[in-house]
């Protein structure tokens, strides 16, 4: 039985049970047995009048009727003497077989004294068929002897069951009368014997014998019982013995046996004047002797009982006192050590954690008041709630010291992202003013190449500041088509010209929203491209579902284990704090902060036949229709305008579009052209509105421009202008295309075999 689990309450209380239960029982068996002697005690007197009374009656009518039987088998006549002396047994007998079958006799009886009762019923069951065989002389006189003082021995015998006295004076003086019963039962024998004798006139073959055993056994039992007895008693006995009527009978015995044949001289008066006195006085001894004991015996019963009552109460006091000090003590110690647990539990699931979120808030936590001092007592427990005290004040200090390093580690992070953030803008701009100044297609190739590079370090800023717990500065205030966002996402790839994107239906995402589903998007397809083969493309799908727009990104990668595909959907399903201990999947976290941020939902899935599919749901509160492809006029771009051109100027997959007659030349021919910028050579625009130029070999001594580090100061009309001039060409090159998309269009020239596109070089 494992009791380590088991609560305070339910320990305290076996300890007290146990112990407890141990003393009552040891109580119980007290009582039980000092209890058992006094009930005992009352018996003995029940027993006297219901069992050693009629007892005695019977013993007596059947030595009578064992006398007269004899004589009777010993003349040649029937005794009328003895059919009035059977009735008289049979009266005695009966009288005893109501005392015996009643419930009074039976409760006081024990085991022992029960079964030799039974047998004394037996035996005297037997009387009828030996009066019978005794009528029809079948039975001689020693048969008849035997017969009725087997009858009379099992009578002795229920008489010894009666000698359980507990107190050992009592029962040893019980049993020496039962002994001085049986040895008047022995002198009887004696009497029926001579009687038999004297009536044949002269003694049966062995009767001398058996007449000298039982004189002898006489004698014995007398003297062995006489010495058990107590002072008083045996000088009692002594004073019976020295009158006259036992000293003519020790006198005639003697005679009897000296003699082996019947004496001839014989006073057979004086025998039976002598034995009826002796049998009479021993008789009456016995009685007194049993009433003596039965008056005895009361009293002492009594004394008994008033030592178990004062006992039995006391125990049961005790028991009492030892519960109830049992029990005080365990509720003491159940509930201060319940207090001391609710404290650490309360500490534990509510304070401390409330602590903290209040410290992430920013709320200042004054640790005093966070971690009170408890009071539990001076003992073992106050100890234990002394040293519980120390560890709640040091938990709170430690998480106050936690959160501070935390928010400490987030504005280093933050600090150190909007610097770089910073350098990068700048890197950016310059790059926009360089391209827009070179016109040599290899210069502007490796310009767009440091582009793609500083776009991608944008992307790492931002990522420290999610891990900072800020939001990236990025935004539009106007909707974005859902292509040009994957368009955007795509170019922050460092593997761009391996996703491919195939059917994107059309809808528009929030410009709120913009920044920052890019970048998640950004972050889900470099993971595509980095745990794929090199040679295996990225497919980039959208569709419009239930509950918001759908972007599913596939790689053909070896896939995740299912173990690591839920912890991974895991992490995706909420917004967790940052653990600089698990940086191995940071890009988990950033997904999981970002998607958090706007509602997006993020899971990832096996792909068929192998790999890992991203699915990207965009609520509908974000999703809109898709916004026109331009302005219906040579206005002014908008500064969302701009900043979409800028972002998706490295995609190199256009917008899903139908191919047109003639139209042959491969992608790989074309460089995308820079927003903003015209080149001496264009191309009619593809479907998407877009111009593209074919790659020339300018001049080999033409001078190149040499490139600032320092960005030139630009007043906000001048880079208003630039941007409106920007988003007008582009409007202007999207109108143009989307013309010629409906005429015929004519061949287009065949771009130099020579000289590798800018796509190539990248790829």
């Amino acid at each position: 039985m494992n009791t380590r689990d088991w609560p305070i309450r339910a320990k305290l209380t076996a300890l007290v049970v146990g112990p407890v239960t141990g003393l009552l029982a040891l109580w119980i068996f007290a009582t039980t047995l000092t209890f058992g002697p006094a009930l005992d005690l009352l018996a003995a007197r029940t027993l006297l009048y219901d069992l050693g009374r009629p007892g005695e009656s019977v013993v007596a009518e059947l030595q009578r009727e064992r006398r007269l039987s004899v004589v009777q088998l010993a003349g040649d006549t029937a005794l009328p003497a003895l059919a009035e002396q059977r009735t008289r047994t049979d009266q005695a007998v009966a009288e005893l077989r109501r005392r015996v079958d009643g419930e009074k006799l039976r409760d006081a009886a024990d085991d022992l004294l029960d079964t030799r009762l039974d047998q004394l019923v037996s035996a005297l069951d037997a009387l009828p068929a030996g009066r019978g065989f005794i009528d029809s002389r079948k039975v001689d006189r020693a048969g008849a002897v035997g017969l009725y003082s087997g009858m009379i021995g099992s009578a002795f015998q229920a008489f010894s069951g009666m000698a359980t006295l507990p107190d050992a004076e009592l029962n040893r003086e019980a049993l020496a009368l039962t002994a001085l019963g049986r040895s008047r039962e022995l002198l009887g024998q004696a009497d029926a014997l001579l009687a038999g004798a004297v009536t044949a006139g002269r003694y049966a073959e062995g009767e001398h014998e058996q007449l000298v055993r039982t004189i002898e056994n006489q004698r014995f039992l007398a003297e062995n019982a006489v010495a058990d007895l107590p002072p008083a008693e045996r000088a009692r006995y002594q004073r019976l013995t020295e009158g006259e009527g036992f000293v003519r009978l020790r006198a005639l015995q003697d005679t009897l046996v000296r003699a082996r044949d019947l004496p001839a001289g014989l006073d057979v008066r004086a025998w039976e004047t002598s034995y009826a006195a002796v049998s009479q006085g021993l008789r009456d001894f016995e009685l007194r002797g049993a009433d003596t004991l039965a008056e005895r015996s009361v009293p002492m019963a009594a004394r008994i009982l008033v030592r178990l009552a004062a006992a039995g109460v006391l125990g049961l006091l005790a028991i009492v006192v030892c519960v109830l000090v049992a029990l005080r003590v365990g509720r003491s110690l159940d509930r201060r050590l319940t207090g001391v647990r609710t404290a650490a539990l309360e500490m534990a699931e509510h304070r401390l954690p409330d602590v903290v979120a209040r410290l992430r808030r920013g709320e200042e936590v004054d640790v005093a008041r966070e971690a009170p001092e408890l009071d539990h007592g001076g003992d073992e427990i106050g100890q234990v709630g002394r040293a519980f005290n120390e560890v709640r004040r040091t938990a709170v200090q430690a998480a106050v010291d936690e959160v501070t390093l935390r928010r400490g580690l987030n504005e280093v992070f933050l600090n150190i992202a909007r610097r770089s953030q910073g350098l990068v803008h700048r890197q950016l701009a310059l790059l926009d003013r360089l391209e827009r100044r070179t016109e040599d297609p290899d210069e502007l190739a490796g310009l767009f190449q440091v582009d793609h590079l500083a776009t991608r370090l944008r992307r790492h800023a931002e990522d420290l500041v999610i891990l900072a717990g800020a939001a990236p500065g990025r935004g539009w205030r106007n909707p974005v088509a859902a292509v040009d966002v994957v368009r955007g996402a795509i170019s922050e790839v460092e593997s761009y010209d391996r996703v491919d994107v195939g059917e994107v239906q059309p809808a528009g995402v929030l410009g709120r929203a913009v920044g920052d589903v890019i970048h998640l998007l950004a972050e889900l397809i470099e993971n595509a491209t980095v745990f794929s083969p090199p040679g295996t493309r990225v497919d980039v799908t959208g569709r419009t579902v239930p509950g918001g727009y759908t972007i599913e990104i596939t790689d053909r990668g070896l896939g995740m284990s299912p173990p690591a595909l839920a912890e991974a959907n895991r992490k995706l399903s909420r917004a967790p704090e940052f653990d600089p201990a698990d940086s191995a999947r940071l890009g988990h976290f950033v997904v999981a902060r970002l998607a958090a941020r706007h509602g997006v939902r993020v899971e990832l899935r096996p792909a068929v036949p192998g790999g890992t599919t991203a699915v990207v749901l965009v609520p509908s509160d974000l999703v809109t229709d898709e916004p026109a492809l331009g302005p219906a006029t040579d206005g002014a771009a908008g500064p969302d305008d701009r900043r979409m051109a800028k972002v998706t100027r490295l995609a190199t997959v256009p917008r899903t579009r139908a191919a047109r007659p003639g139209r042959d030349r491969p992608e790989s021919a074309v460089l995308p052209m820079p927003a903003g910028r015209t080149s001496s050579v264009e191309t009619p625009a593809d479907g998407d509105g877009l111009p593209r130029r074919v790659r020339r070999r300018g001049p080999v001594a033409r001078p190149r421009p040499v490139a600032v580090d320092n960005p030139a100061y630009r007043t906000p009309e001048e880079a208003r202008r630039a941007m409106s001039a920007l988003q007008a060409g582009t409007a202007r090159g999207r109108r143009d295309g989307a013309r010629r998309d409906a005429e015929p269009s004519p061949p287009e020239p065949p771009a130099a075999p020579d000289h590798p596109t800018a796509t190539e070089r990248d790829a």
